[in-house]
């Protein structure tokens, strides 16, 4: 959305955290469903929908991945750098209440230094969530990651499109609103006035498991070339 008036800061957070702040006893799904359930039936859907997060002269040319059984498979060999594919549920914080929302698909479309650190942080997740590590586990190998740096900062000009007018990041957001996420190593959201009223630039902060801040920069279209909605009426 790069729209004349910008939702309400406060908004923009709420929507993009989704259901963080819910109280966890009340969380609507406490385990992993089946795996069919997080699985798209058709690779061909899957592909289409990986390609959607990104502007189609940049998507057409990237790398696309699929979920497999095991893990994410390379379903399309691109030749531009970027990495377009669906996320799941878990990407989002372990302490999330949708970590295991099998409705999630969010179509995310990395370029290369993105892709060598979130997005690979991404894939080996999946790998563990496939083969039924324990979320306490999972939390355990994250920390050793991060300590040996098997897990990388993001490079600078790390970023990500997020497009798509089909995605659901979330129950509480749904799609939200196109826009660009930029990665930055453990950065203040005042670095680039983020969070602020009427700024449009939205900052998730980083943490102990995930220490990178994330700018999130809403735009005007979605990748199919619709207009966005303007939440700020």
């Amino acid at each position: 959305m790069n729209l004349i008036r910008y939702a309400p800061i406060a908004f923009l957070l709420a929507a993009v955290a989704g259901a963080h702040a819910q109280d966890a006893t009340k969380a609507p799904y406490p385990a992993m469903a089946p795996i069919a359930q997080y699985r798209i039936a058709s690779r061909d859907d899957e592909i289409a929908l990986a390609r959607s997060a990104g502007p189609p002269a940049i998507a057409a040319a990237a790398d696309v991945l699929v979920l497999g059984e095991h893990g994410y498979e390379t379903a399309v060999k691109g030749n531009n750098g970027f990495v377009c594919i669906v996320e799941r549920s878990w990407a989002d914080g372990f302490e999330d209440v949708e970590f295991w929302n099998p409705k999630v698909r969010s179509p995310n479309c990395f370029n290369a230094p993105a892709a060598k650190a979130v997005l690979a942080q991404y894939l080996k997740r999946t790998e563990w969530v496939l083969a039924g590590v324990p979320l306490e586990e999972m939390i355990r190998r994250t920390q050793v990651a991060l300590a040996d740096k098997t897990f990388v900062d993001p490079a600078p000009g790390a970023m990500c499109y997020m497009l798509s007018a089909q995605g659901h990041l979330n129950d509480r957001a749904g799609h939200w609103m196109p826009h660009v996420m930029v990665y930055v190593p453990r950065a203040p959201a005042a670095l680039w006035g983020a969070n602020q009223k009427s700024s449009p630039i939205v900052a998730l902060d980083a943490t102990d498991l995930d220490p990178v801040t994330v700018y999130l920069i809403p735009v005007q279209h979605w990748s199919d070339g619709t207009p966005a909605p303007d939440h700020a009426k």
